[in-house]
């Protein structure tokens, strides 16, 4: 299957948008998780990430992260390219508390609070998508 960084963004997020509102914590926490990840590839291929389309992942061992560590991994390309100026991430990583493991948990060990702090951090980088689409960026 051909990647599409910004479909999966928007259909991660729309999920976990239904899931918040059901209460569905744990699953909603994981999808704002993975749509975070897939919103920020989107733009590190804008700014220059390079990717190997055989494989069809990209092509540096480092930028296959999750929204864990893949907000850092988004500053390298940002600072590098001359129309990030104005794509910054705030720096503090929402994500930090976030693991892709943590869709095999329990679903008691998530809350509203938890998903609120993923939510906001996705809201941040679907900010920066409709910016960099209004641009012409993307």
């Amino acid at each position: 299957m051909q990647v599409d960084f910004l479909d999966a963004h928007e259909r991660h997020w729309e999920d976990a948008e239904h899931l918040f509102q059901a209460a569905r914590w744990a699953n909603a926490d994981h999808l704002y998780g993975m749509a975070a990840e897939c919103g920020l590839k989107k733009l590190m291929l804008a700014f220059g990430m390079h990717y190997d389309g055989a494989r069809d992942r990209p092509a540096r061992e480092s930028d296959r992260k999750h929204a864990d560590g893949i907000w850092v991994r988004f500053e390298s390309y940002r600072c590098g390219h001359h129309k990030g100026v104005g794509y910054a991430l705030p720096s503090a990583n929402p994500f930090a508390d976030w693991n892709v493991s943590q869709r095999y948990a329990h679903r008691s060990h998530f809350d509203q609070a938890r998903a609120q702090v993923h939510q906001s951090g996705t809201n941040v980088i679907r900010e920066l998508i409709r910016k960099a689409q209004r641009e012409g960026l993307l």
